[in-house]
């Protein structure tokens, strides 16, 4: 491979109008205590999806909408037969979510197509800006939902059908917020994708480093339990006669915490992981003992090898754990993703940018999923991170500098241009 080629020019993107629209987009949504609750395909998504849109056209940018609302903003390239290449990120929050999670991705994409229209400047290639739809699968259960659905790895029909809370379905939503396109929700030829995202870890901060050259994600399963017992009232029942499915799902959460542990927990570079993050308890009355209980369950690490491994020996182990408390357990798997590595040309761009800006930066393995990682399965990606203090996010105290928002801009800005411009042989 040879050496990367970039740009011999110091263009600049503009800091302070990147912060000033990161603001304003945070509107969007606002918390009380900071931070955004943007869920995908309600209201308020459709007022950040508009906003966006307004932004896109006033550059003269070419706005397209696919049938699972995923948004791709086109500028022309000056080569008509190239590929065109491809960046940016989501606009959905976590119900607590902070103001940059997605959302830096996008509004970086943004700054960078605002700077090349001000300084006139046309790449070789075709540049598209996308704001993929339900990055985060808060609603409705299923993570990169629109980035999986366009890389061929879900589904379109079956996930259309997947519902809320409430029974309504993907496919309803996007119709009620009027962003169903008549595009197909398909893969289409691209010549890379470049992600800007803040890391949402504590790595970087703590070792200083301004951008983080993302090598890679790891690997992931994730499934949904539900524990059946039998509800009783609390007053009444003996320990002996209980079938307490709360107690059940305790038990099989501290296995999911031990599991965690079992390839390291003392340091910030150990990377095995374990979450539930949902539980819905029924009939949910303080005075019954719980009948059921649904939660999901997510395991990551670098790993394959640790996710097979943990796929072969964890299921019966939660089997026994309910079994012995006299209970049920039914255990789906919802998706299971082998560890991503990016494409090397991308990433030697993303790395030869921090260096020519004199940034310090590390390679680093992403611990979250994102839509990228969706994307690599079928095209050149590469991810850059920025720090976010204390590592924190998914929360509404979510925070970054503005000097690093705007340091992760150039460095899109530089990689973008350089994969656009390259010579092609």
């Amino acid at each position: 491979m040879s050496a990367p080629s970039l740009s011999a020019t110091n263009q600049r993107i503009s800091g302070p109008r990147l912060w000033d629209t990161l603001m304003e987009i945070a509107k969007i949504g606002a918390t009380p205590k900071g931070g955004v609750k943007r869920i995908s395909l309600t209201e308020t998504d459709k007022a950040g999806r508009a906003q966006f849109s307004a932004w896109c056209e006033a550059i003269g940018l070419k706005l397209r909408v696919d049938s699972m609302g995923n948004m791709f903003a086109r500028r022309e390239g000056r080569d008509p037969t190239r590929l065109p290449v491809l960046f940016g990120s989501h606009l959905d929050s976590q119900p607590t979510g902070g103001k940059f999670d997605g959302a830096l991705g996008v509004i970086a994409g943004l700054e960078v197509m605002r700077t090349l229209y001000d300084l006139n400047i046309t790449t070789e290639a075709p540049l598209e800006l996308v704001n993929w739809t339900d990055e985060e699968g808060t609603r409705f259960g299923r993570a990169m939902m629109g980035s999986g659905v366009w890389a061929g790895l879900f589904d379109e029909a079956a996930t259309k059908a997947r519902q809320d809370e409430d029974g309504t379905t993907v496919g309803e939503a996007l119709s009620a917020i009027g962003f169903e396109g008549a595009e197909p929700a398909a893969a289409f030829p691209a010549d890379a994708l470049f992600e800007l995202h803040i890391e949402q870890g504590p790595i970087l901060e703590a070792e200083d480093k301004k951008i983080g050259v993302v090598t890679g994600a790891q690997a992931q399963i994730w499934y949904e339990a539900i524990v059946t017992g039998q509800d009783s009232h609390a007053g009444t029942t003996p320990p002996v006669a209980r079938r307490d499915a709360l107690l059940t799902a305790a038990r099989i959460i501290e296995l999911v915490d031990t599991t965690m542990r079992e390839t390291g927990d003392t340091s910030i570079a150990d990377l095995g992981r374990g979450t539930v993050g949902r539980l819905y308890v029924h009939p949910n009355s303080p005075n019954v003992i719980p009948g059921e209980v649904r939660f999901t369950i997510d395991f990551r690490n670098p790993a394959d090898s640790r996710i097979a491994e943990i796929s072969e020996t964890f299921p019966a182990k939660a089997q026994a754990i309910a079994a012995a408390n006299g209970c049920s357990l039914e255990l789906n798997t919802v998706f299971r993703v082998p560890a991503q590595l990016f494409d090397p040309e991308c990433v030697a761009l993303v790395r030869a940018a921090a260096e020519k800006l004199g940034y310090g930066h590390r390679d680093i393995v992403s611990g979250a999923g994102h839509d990228a990682v969706h994307a690599a399965t079928i095209l050149p990606t590469a991810m850059i991170f920025t720090p976010c203090k204390d590592g924190l996010s998914h929360n509404e105290a979510e925070s970054i500098l503005s000097e690093e928002a705007e340091a992760g801009t150039q460095v899109l800005f530089e990689a973008v241009l350089a994969r656009a411009n390259r010579t092609i042989e």
